[in-house]
């Protein structure tokens, strides 16, 4: 038992690790509330800052799609509890969050600027949708399942965590991946767009077309036919104007 205790108390701790991280990069993101953002004069030359957030930004890509696959995750749970693999993986994500806070350069330089009062208002309304998106998708899929803590719990209480049925809620019905669409809300929409926050968007928007493959790659091998039927229903990432008639 004190052994449940303590995986689910490392559970909680990478949870709330994921809480800090994720309130911190809303306002690493938006320029706003913490000490260190996307935007700001440079302080080293070009190549050298550059070669830094693309650094960062790779060590996080490819912390999160390793450690996401099913043959990494079987080698791993040889060395960490199965019931908290998916709570190291949400630590390593947000360490590897962490260290961009901290060691982002800023390139300095203003590729856009919207000047209207209408225009700034419309940015930081996308700005703030993308993030609502996010955390509400999450939420659909089972938030607390994909944090890790679901795994956790259901250990402490000694019972087996059964596998999430495919179901297409709220927005899944419109797009396949809600949750990768408010992320590019998030990281787009800006009333002043940076040299160094055109970089990140550009990367992870990248980053995301490639994930999507993978993790579609997973879903049909999970799901079979059910996922393959409602891939060609539903588009991956913005809605269709106009949906055919049933």
């Amino acid at each position: 038992m004190i052994r449940r205790i303590v995986l689910f108390a490392y559970g909680t701790v990478c949870y709330l690790a994921f809480l800090a991280a994720f309130l911190y990069a809303l306002g690493f993101v938006g320029g706003f509330l913490v000490p260190t953002t996307l935007d700001g004069a440079a302080t080293m030359p070009l190549g050298r800052a550059l070669a830094i957030d693309l650094g960062l930004l790779a060590l996080f890509a490819v912390q999160h799609s390793v450690m996401a696959r099913k043959g990494f995750k079987e080698l791993w749970t040889r060395i960490v509890p199965a019931p908290v693999e998916r709570s190291t993986y949400v630590l390593f994500s947000s360490v590897a969050l962490a260290a961009m806070f901290v060691f982002w350069q800023p390139l300095g330089g203003i590729v856009w600027e919207i000047a209207s009062p209408l225009g700034r208002a419309l940015a930081w309304t996308a700005f703030g949708f993308g993030w609502a998106l996010v955390l509400v998708s999450t939420f659909l899929i089972n938030h607390f399942e994909l944090f890790g803590l679901s795994q956790v719990w259901h250990h402490l209480r000694g019972k087996q965590l059964q596998l999430p049925a495919f179901v297409t809620p709220g927005p899944y019905k419109l797009v396949r991946h809600p949750l990768y669409l408010g992320w590019l809300f998030a990281f787009w929409s800006t009333p002043r767009m940076t040299a160094a926050h055109l970089v990140f968007a550009v990367m992870t928007t990248a980053y995301i077309l490639v994930a999507i493959w993978f993790e579609e790659r997973d879903l049909v091998r999970e799901h079979g036919t059910k996922y393959e039927s409602y891939r060609r229903r539903v588009p991956m990432l913005f809605p269709r104007a106009f949906r055919r008639a049933a």
